[in-house]
């Protein structure tokens, strides 16, 4: 499976898609970018007249890239990807670090702590576009076929 092909793959179509490209994926890891554009409908009133990305979106965002995209990968991988894909976020444990402001471009890391009984577990962080970190944790889901 190629990097174009986990995107058409994604369950989540605009405003609510937040991957604009993956950047690099195998077995144990992936990582991809999202620019959060300042015209996203959330940043007029997260806060007055000093908009920033909610954690809730950074966790979303990280999710979707860190979790889902390698999801479709492995499942790819193992032939069995058959039918829609569904992706339930089981648990997350993120620490914030530091705001992401409208127009900033943020990578995503991700590898995998384990993939079983279609329930994947990863070690997750977000950096800005000069490298500092933005925020950290742990994401878990189910990846479910239909």
């Amino acid at each position: 499976m190629n990097k174009e092909s986990i995107l058409e793959l994604l369950p989540y179509t605009s405003p609510f898609l937040f991957v604009d490209r993956i950047l690099d994926v195998d077995e144990d890891k992936i990582s991809g970018e999202y620019t959060f554009s300042p015209d996203l409908e959330f940043y007029k009133g997260h806060f007055k007249n000093n908009p920033v990305t909610p954690g809730v979106i950074l966790t979303e965002c990280m999710a979707q890239i860190g979790l889902v995209s390698l999801g479709i990968y492995l499942m790819d991988n193992s032939n069995d990807i058959s039918g829609t894909l569904n992706v339930a976020l089981t648990s997350s444990d993120i620490e914030y670090l530091k705001p992401v402001y409208p127009g900033e471009k943020v990578t995503v890391h991700s590898e995998k702590q384990y993939f079983r009984f279609n329930k994947l577990k990863c070690n997750v962080e977000m950096r800005d576009s000069e490298a500092n970190l933005v925020c950290k944790g742990v994401i878990a889901g189910m990846i479910i076929k239909n």
